[in-house]
C-alpha cells in the first residue's frame, strides 16, 4: 500500500494552508464543554503557524439545513483561542469573498477559522464547484480530522484530488496506531468488543474473526452468543432473532483459527439502575426475571489470564452497563490490565468508537493506552475492513 504524505513532505512557508479539522465539539449554555476534539488538532495548528502558512481552518458543526445560527462555528472560537495561545480571526463564510479578503489580509503564521462548511450543501453533496470554491483559498490541504474521514465530503475528500493534500499530525498518528492495531500488527491479537446489539456490528465481527487470534465478546451482544449456544439469557437484552447469525460467525471464527470468548458467569439484576440488589451466577443461572448487566469475575479473570500472552488489543465497547456501578467492574478491570500491559512495554492498545472513549476515561487509563481514537463512526468502518474516502485521497501517489 503507498504511504500517506505527512507534513515532513510539505513546504509550509508563506502557503495558504487548508485544515480540515474536528470542532464538533458538545456546548452547555453557548460554551464547550469538554476540549478533547480541540486539544487533539493543536499540534498541527501550532507546527503549521510556526513555520509561516497562514493557516485557514474548515470545520462542520452540527446537522444544519443551509445557513443556522446555533450550529455556526463562531461559538467555539474562544475555547479554540484559548486553547491555542493566540488569537483566531473568524471568517463568515468559508467560500467567496469574505473568505478571500480575510485570508488575504491576514499574516503568515496566524490562523483563521471559516464557518460551517454545511452551511453550504455541496459539502455533503462533494459537489465539484463547492470543492472548487474551497480550494480557490488554498495552496495545500491538510486533513486532520480521522473522525469525518469516512465521509466523502469536499472538505474531506474532495480538496484532497485538487491541492497537493497531507495527512495532519493527528491524521498521521491515529493512521499509525490503527496500522498497529489491525493492518500490520505484532502477534498474537486480541479484539474486545462489547455494546448493545450484534445488529450494530455485524461487520465488525465478521471482519475480526478474520483478522485476530482472540475475539472477546462482552455487553448486551454476549447475550445473543449466548443464547445461540443454548443459554437462557432471562430478561436480559437479546436479540434472539439474531442467533443464527451468532452461530454463522462462531462458525467463521473457527474456520480462521480465532478463538471466541464469552462469559462463563456475570452480575445479575431485576432493576437497570445503579446499586440495585444483584449477584454473581453463572451465564447458565440466569432467573427468568434477571437480567445480565456485567461479566463475572472468573470472565474477567479470564480474560485477564488470556492478555498475558497477547501483543496486540483492539478494543471498542464496553464489557456491561459501565455507567451503572458496580456494572463497570468489568470493563474498569480488564482496561487496567491493558494499561499495565502496555507502560511496561509489552502490548500495543488502540481503543475507540463512542462508549469506548467514555469507559477508558471512566477507567482512568485513556492517557496509558498506545492510542484513544476519539472518531466513532470513522474507527469502527476501519475496524470492519472498510477504505475510508477521506484517507485513501491522501495516499502518495
Amino acid at each position: 500500500m503507498p504511504a500517506f504524505r505527512t507534513l515532513d513532505d510539505a513546504d509550509l512557508a508563506g502557503k495558504r494552508a487548508l485544515v480540515r479539522v474536528d470542532l464538533n465539539v458538545p456546548m452547555e449554555n453557548g460554551a464547550v464543554s469538554d476540549t478533547t476534539r480541540i486539544d487533539r488538532i493543536l499540534p498541527t495548528i501550532r507546527e503549521l503557524s510556526q513555520k509561516g502558512a497562514k493557516v485557514v481552518l474548515l470545520a462542520h458543526f452540527g446537522r444544519p439545513k443551509g445557513r443556522d445560527d446555533k450550529n455556526s462555528l463562531k461559538q467555539v472560537v474562544p475555547a479554540l483561542a484559548h486553547a491555542l495561545g493566540q488569537p483566531v480571526i473568524f471568517v463568515e463564510d468559508c467560500i467567496g469573498e469574505a473568505a478571500a479578503k480575510a485570508i488575504a489580509a491576514a499574516k503568515n503564521g496566524e490562523v483563521l477559522l471559516l464557518e460551517n462548511t454545511r452551511f453550504h450543501a455541496g459539502d455533503e453533496k462533494n459537489d465539484p464547484d463547492f470543492v472548487r470554491a474551497l480550494a480557490a483559498n488554498g495552496d495545500l490541504y491538510v486533513n486532520d480530522a480521522f473522525s469525518a474521514a469516512h465521509r466523502a465530503h469536499a472538505s474531506t475528500e474532495g480538496l484532497a484530488h485538487v491541492l497537493p493534500a497531507y495527512a495532519g499530525r493527528t491524521m498521521q498518528a491515529e493512521l499509525e496506531a490503527l496500522s498497529a492495531g489491525l493492518d500490520n500488527p505484532s502477534r498474537p491479537v486480541m479484539a474486545i468488543v462489547g455494546g448493545a446489539k450484534v445488529s450494530t456490528k455485524l461487520d465488525l465481527l465478521g471482519n475480526l474473526v478474520k483478522k485476530v487470534d482472540v475475539l472477546v465478546i462482552g455487553g448486551g451482544m454476549a447475550n445473543t452468543f449466548l443464547a445461540a449456544r443454548g443459554v437462557d439469557v432471562g430478561k436480559s437484552l437479546c436479540e434472539h432473532d439474531l442467533v443464527g447469525t451468532a452461530r454463522e460467525i462462531e462458525a467463521k471464527a473457527k474456520e480462521a483459527g480465532c478463538e471466541i470468548l464469552l462469559p462463563v458467569d456475570a452480575l445479575v439484576a431485576r432493576e437497570f439502575k445503579a446499586h440495585p440488589g444483584h449477584r454473581v451466577v453463572p451465564v447458565g443461572e440466569v432467573a427468568a426475571d434477571e437480567m445480565i448487566l456485567d461479566a463475572g469475575p472468573l470472565s474477567v479473570a479470564e480474560v485477564v489470564l488470556k492478555l498475558a500472552t497477547m501483543k496486540t488489543v483492539v478494543w471498542n465497547g464496553p464489557f456491561g452497563a459501565f455507567e451503572l456501578p458496580p456494572f463497570d467492574t468489568a470493563t474498569v478491570t480488564v482496561a487496567r490490565a491493558v494499561a499495565e500491559k502496555v507502560r511496561a512495554g509489552t502490548l500495543v492498545a488502540v481503543a475507540g468508537g463512542g462508549d469506548t472513549v467514555a469507559a477508558m476515561n471512566h477507567a482512568g487509563v485513556a492517557d496509558d493506552l498506545t492510542y484513544v481514537s476519539t472518531a466513532g463512526g470513522a474507527f469502527l468502518e476501519w475496524m470492519e475492513g472498510k477504505a475510508l474516502p477521506g484517507v485513501e485521497a491522501l495516499r502518495a501517489r
